[in-house]
């Protein structure tokens, strides 16, 4: 497979999706886009950007990783993640970032929007360039989305947060790699990485849901090389529709690195 076969084979995927799909993804030193630009309700993938203000703020010794956050009863919300669930009431900043991200904690996410700040998370969205990303709520908020409140983001702008979270060189290396790190140990894999080849390939996503809404966005790892990938869905009358859209697209990554990386070895 080339990357004409992947970008024929993935447009085939999308004009079959059921729902309103982007994607950008870039691997190999292609992109292959389809209405990347478009805005969408972002779901949990908003975790990604508040992950990477909440490194850069360690960094800076604003926050430690280390410090104890009191949880109270108030602070629980329901949906995914297990506070809600927990009976101890003190965690680490590092706890719930990692809880965040590999079980979508909403309750961790809150208290880290609590201690950030949602304007300090926009000002680092828009120095990452995300320009159609946007954070207006906490999780859960219904009294901000019934006034016309949300959390918006793109497939391209999700990329862009990855990389510069991965790859980049806004944060220091200790931190980009806690960041990839994190995603790694992601516990919700039925998206983006359902086929991917764990024995050749490692992967890092974070996944959104929201009724009508599918959203996975994913590094991919392979020897010294990487592959990024966001793909958004929204309009679905059934959630099925859309998770097999995506997971087909990470199958067809998955065949394309697997079918090169021989000649990627060599290179």
């Amino acid at each position: 497979m080339n990357i004409q076969n992947l970008k024929d084979n993935v447009y085939k995927e999308l004009a079959r999706c059921k729902g309103r799909a982007s994607l950008f993804m870039e691997i190999e030193d292609h992109v292959i886009e389809f209405n990347s630009h478009d805005a969408y309700r972002s779901a949990s993938l908003i975790k990604i950007p508040i992950l990477f203000e909440a490194l850069r703020q360690i960094e800076k010794g604003i926050i430690s990783a280390d410090a104890d956050v009191s949880l109270r009863i108030t602070d629980k919300v329901g949906d995914t993640g297990v506070l809600q669930a927990l009976s101890c009431h003190k965690y680490s900043i590092q706890d719930l970032l990692t809880l965040m991200i590999i079980v979508s904690d909403n309750s961790a996410t809150n208290l880290l929007i609590d201690m950030l700040g949602i304007e300090t998370i926009n000002s680092t969205i828009r120095r990452l360039g995300m320009s159609n990303t946007v954070m207006h709520r906490k999780m859960l908020d219904f009294d901000s989305i019934n006034s016309g409140k949300d959390n918006f983001t793109s497939a391209a702008d999700m990329v862009a947060c990855l990389k510069e979270g991965i790859d980049g060189s806004l944060l220091k290396f200790e931190s980009r790699d806690r960041f990839h790190s994190i995603l790694l140990h992601q516990q919700f894999k039925e998206k983006l990485p359902a086929y991917i080849d764990e024995t050749l390939i490692n992967a890092g996503n974070k996944t959104g849901e929201l009724p009508g809404l599918e959203h996975d966005c994913a590094v991919f790892s392979y020897g010294d090389r990487k592959a990024f990938v966001a793909v958004l869905i929204d309009g679905l009358a059934e959630a099925e529709n859309g998770k097999y859209t995506i997971r087909q697209i990470g199958k067809q990554v998955n065949t394309f690195i697997s079918a090169n990386l021989t000649r990627f070895n060599h290179e």
